[in-house]
């Protein structure tokens, strides 16, 4: 059987065994193999590849792999910009938008609260996941590694963290958002857009020491429900400081 040399570089490391981090190894494949289908079986779903080179040569997920040859991997870059360079789908400018499965009902909570267009269900199946990311253009982010390993999925990240809150910085660094947050625009449990209203307009919807303390509301365009900048906000507040404190893209490219 035909055998080739692989280095993964970076945090793609934390998909391989212990014996093959940090240093090239060998893997046999069966003829006329596509790299992505090689990479995969090795463990490396392929939305977390940046850059993809065979023999020093840059390569899309479709490119054989032959007897001797020598396969880097890389993972997403915070300094050099590879997107003239890569033959592997690169992320596109904009807006960034998420989809999240059921694993990550918190750190859909979080991101909507940093203002960002996240789309979470608890009851979406892998098909309907990864078909939602290709069709509404979302970066899925997911616990499961097989889910990324599904050829229509072209955006996603495996989030590694357990703690929600240090997933939320995971996938704020990965993205390079900081400079894109627009806290307290989204509805924490729907998405939804937040506009300001006038007290009158939610006083039913009040409970009565909210009524005598509090001026200033929003309110959820889908769903309808009300926030206020309650007891809880202060520690919202250091939160979102804690986000803005993070390097931006900016200070990468100083």
């Amino acid at each position: 059987m035909p055998q080739a040399e692989f280095r993964v570089y970076g945090e793609l490391n934390f998909f391989l065994p212990k014996q093959r981090k940090g240093g090239p190894f060998r893997k046999t494949f069966q003829a006329h193999e596509t790299v992505k289908h090689i990479l995969e079986e090795i463990g490396i779903p392929h939305p977390e590849i940046s850059l993809l080179l065979i023999n020093g040569q840059s390569r899309g997920f479709d490119a054989p792999v032959h007897d001797q040859d020598r396969v880097s991997v890389y993972p997403p870059f915070q300094v050099l910009e590879v997107s003239g360079l890569s033959n592997v789908p690169t992320m596109p400018e904009g807006e960034k938008k998420f989809l999240l499965d059921s694993h990550l009902g918190k750190l859909a909570k979080n991101l909507r609260l940093l203002g960002f267009d996240t789309r979470y269900q608890n009851d979406f199946t892998d098909p309907e996941l990864s078909e939602l990311s290709v069709q509404e253009n979302r970066i899925l982010l997911t616990r499961d590694r097989g889910l990324l390993k599904r050829k229509q999925v072209r955006w996603g990240y495996l989030v590694r963290e357990d703690d929600p809150w240090e997933q939320t910085i995971s996938v704020v660094m990965r993205y390079n958002l900081v400079e894109r947050l627009r806290p307290y625009t989204r509805c924490a449990r729907c998405n939804g857009r937040l506009v300001e209203v006038d007290k009158q307009t939610v006083l039913d919807q009040l409970e009565p020491l909210t009524r005598k303390y509090y001026q200033d509301f929003t309110r959820c365009s889908g769903c309808g429900q009300v926030y206020w900048k309650g007891s809880h906000f202060d520690k919202l507040t250091e939160r979102v400081s804690q986000v803005k404190r993070l390097p931006s893209e900016k200070d990468h490219k100083l």
